[in-house]
């Protein structure tokens, strides 16, 4: 295969899981990092280079520059897969002259940061009749009347733009209790520059959230998906997935598909709902429009959907596939799973019996691989120096 793939970030196991996926089948891997510290996934067999690039945020002109002038040394455009939201936002702020070297499947600069900021998501599930929770943005004059009026507490302040919320604030979101923590993480908030909505809290336990994963053609079709079940994440409740399985919901097929025509998505989207306990109905709580850390679930259980995206990227007809998956496979993020089965048992959310059935299942796990293991000690070497500083800071 002539193409390269181009993989921003080998520094989480996302960027590992799309090496694995490409290399495995014959396709020149290269891996572009701002650091060469804790980037695991490159020491994977299936990566044919690394290269050291500067950093996506503090040297962007420079980055963009190196981009182009490596495009335009190969005979073939190579293919682009970010592995995190970051390179998602980089790729679309600089999508002309990126899409002049590269080939990715969005067709449309901005539509990719559209979806993936909780504002204008907004507006595009309710524009298309998308159920979606309840909320208000964080500058509404009136946003103390309306949470009391038709959110209640406690509720949840999410952020507009995730990446430099989290880089600030190192969670992911906040939960509110009363109107005095709305006013005090408000203010917070406000005065760092950064913006959010307030958000209800669709009721449910971890295991009401799932994940619709699929494929759009250049026409916006679905030609391939699954659907999964999260059981536990990391921050407890309103976390990452860290134990997740391929399951079969059919009733989010035509909604997930509609939803994303209507928008003219196209290449891999994964939308997360949660169902509510007391209506059953599915609500939308967010899009990832990168490679999802189930990709390794999501390729065990039978879809290669970087593959996929390369495929099509380079000419070939990608055919539908009719099929369902439900194969029951559990997708399992090892280090942080522990950290949340401590936080659950803690909480009386979960029981010790309840924890060991499910240590028998089978599993995709996010790392370690019996063919590839080398990033699986890169990983433990990095955990090892990062425990190290801790201590010897204490």
């Amino acid at each position: 295969m002539k193409n390269k793939a181009v993989i921003l970030g080998s520094n989480y196991y996302i960027g590992l899981s799309i090496i694995r996926c490409l290399g495995k089948e014959g396709i020149h891997t290269v891996a572009m990092d701002y650091a060469r510290e804790n980037t695991y996934g490159a020491d994977s067999r299936y990566l044919k280079e690394q290269i050291i690039v500067p950093h996506y945020k503090k040297n962007e002109q420079q980055l963009l520059q190196f981009m182009v002038d490596y495009a335009k040394k190969e005979k073939e455009k190579p293919v682009l897969y970010p592995s995190g939201d970051p390179y998602v936002e980089f790729i679309d702020r600089n999508f002309d002259a990126l899409k002049e070297g590269y080939l990715f499947p969005m067709d449309v600069k901005g539509k990719w940061t559209d979806i993936m900021m909780k504002d204008t998501l907004e507006k595009l599930a309710v524009q298309y009749g998308m159920p979606i929770p309840e909320s208000v943005e964080l500058n509404d004059p009136a946003i103390f009347e309306k949470v009391e009026r038709s959110i209640g507490y406690p509720c949840i302040l999410k952020p507009t733009e995730s990446t430099m919320f989290v880089a600030k604030f190192r969670v992911k979101n906040f939960i509110l209790n009363s109107r005095e923590e709305l006013t005090k993480y408000r203010g917070i908030i406000q005065e760092s520059g950064l913006d959010g909505v307030i958000q209800r809290i669709i009721p449910g336990f971890d295991d009401h959230m799932y994940t619709y994963d699929a494929y759009l053609d250049r026409n916006s079709e679905v030609t391939h998906w699954m659907t999964c079940q999260k059981h536990r994440q990391f921050p407890i409740n309103f976390g990452a997935s860290v134990y997740t399985e391929q399951r079969l919901v059919p009733e989010l097929h035509e909604m997930s598909r509609e939803f994303y025509r209507n928008i003219g998505y196209k290449g891999f989207g994964e939308i997360e709902y949660k169902k509510d306990e007391k209506t059953g109905k599915y609500y939308l709580i967010e899009i990832n429009t990168r490679t999802t850390n189930l990709n390794s679930l999501l390729e065990k259980a039978g879809v290669n959907f970087p593959l996929l995206a390369y495929k099509e990227m380079t000419g070939e007809k990608i055919e539908k596939d009719n099929r369902t998956y439900d194969t029951g496979i559990h997708f399992r993020y090892l280090y942080e799973d522990l950290l949340a089965i401590r936080e659950y048992v803690r909480a009386g959310q979960l029981t010790k019996s309840q924890i060991m059935k499910s240590l028998f299942r089978r599993k995709a796990p996010a790392i370690w691989s019996f063919t590839d293991p080398k990033p699986a000690f890169g990983f433990l070497k990095m955990v090892y120096g990062k425990v190290r500083k801790r201590s010897a800071r204490s």
